[in-house]
């Protein structure tokens, strides 16, 4: 009888810790009202200017938003595709990266270099960008001569940066990583800003079309082993800045008081 007690008090104290130690990170996470933010990213991206298409995968893996299959052009979002692409290539995928590659890679990415990003394509070929597209399940995928017109959804960016890491070979995984947390501070609109403390963002960014501008972002936050992914693009927006804020005025409704 004794011994029932003692084991009945130790799980009364077990129990009683839990409880003051407050809601699990899983609990935290699912508690965030998901429906009610996306409405209210919805009824801003309704007010805008132009088109908004918009993707959220929480972080037990559902996907949320607003047109999520709806086909835009990529603009340089379609960069982080060059630079795993390139990572996969025989001669390199297992191999140390050359001062050159860094030189091409680094820049593309960070400060969105175009004439590396060209040099990539021409590299590349059509063929890897198609390969890694169907194997990260990448929906409406085509890419163009001008590979700024690449299509692509709000959806699959969505899923495919929440899963990124599983298409970079190994010996490249921290490198690649690393570079999408480096993007110039000139080039930290939309999603940062508004971003919960003390996640870290891996994300890239994109522009074009002057005078319909088409501007893009796509991220992945982490903390820990949590993560969640957002994608939001945009067309026809009357100026680069104005498309700017539209990104972070989604991305605001959708983290507002996010644990």
């Amino acid at each position: 009888m004794r011994r029932t007690s003692r084991a009945l008090l130790s799980f009364l104290a077990a129990a009683a810790l839990v409880a003051a130690a407050g809601p699990s990170t899983a609990t935290a996470a699912s508690s965030h009202p998901w429906a009610e933010r996306v409405k209210a990213a919805k009824r801003f991206a309704d007010g805008r200017a132009g088109t908004i298409s918009f993707a959220v995968v929480d972080e037990e893996g559902r996907l949320r938003g607003d047109h999520p299959g709806r086909v835009h052009n990529s603009a340089s979002v379609v960069k982080v595709l060059f630079m795993i692409s390139y990572l996969r290539q025989p001669g390199v995928r297992d191999d140390e990266l050359t001062a050159a590659e860094r030189d091409l890679l680094g820049p593309m990415i960070k400060r969105s270099d175009n004439k590396r990003a060209d040099e990539i394509y021409r590299r590349l070929g059509e063929g890897p960008l198609y390969a890694l597209a169907r194997k990260a399940g990448l929906d409406h995928f085509t890419t163009r001569p001008t590979w700024g017109l690449t299509t692509i959804t709000a959806g699959s960016q969505a899923r495919f940066f929440h899963r990124i890491e599983r298409y970079i070979p190994r010996r490249h995984r921290r490198y690649a990583m690393d570079l999408l947390t480096r993007i110039v501070p000139s080039q930290r609109w939309g999603i940062p800003p508004v971003a919960p403390a003390g996640w870290r963002l891996h994300y890239k960014g994109g522009w074009s079309g002057r005078p319909h501008w088409r501007i893009n972002q796509v991220m992945l936050l982490r903390k820990g082993d949590r993560r969640l992914s957002l994608a939001i693009l945009t067309k026809d927006q009357p100026s680069k800045r104005y498309g700017q804020v539209s990104i972070q005025g989604v991305a605001k409704r959708l983290l507002r008081g996010y644990r």
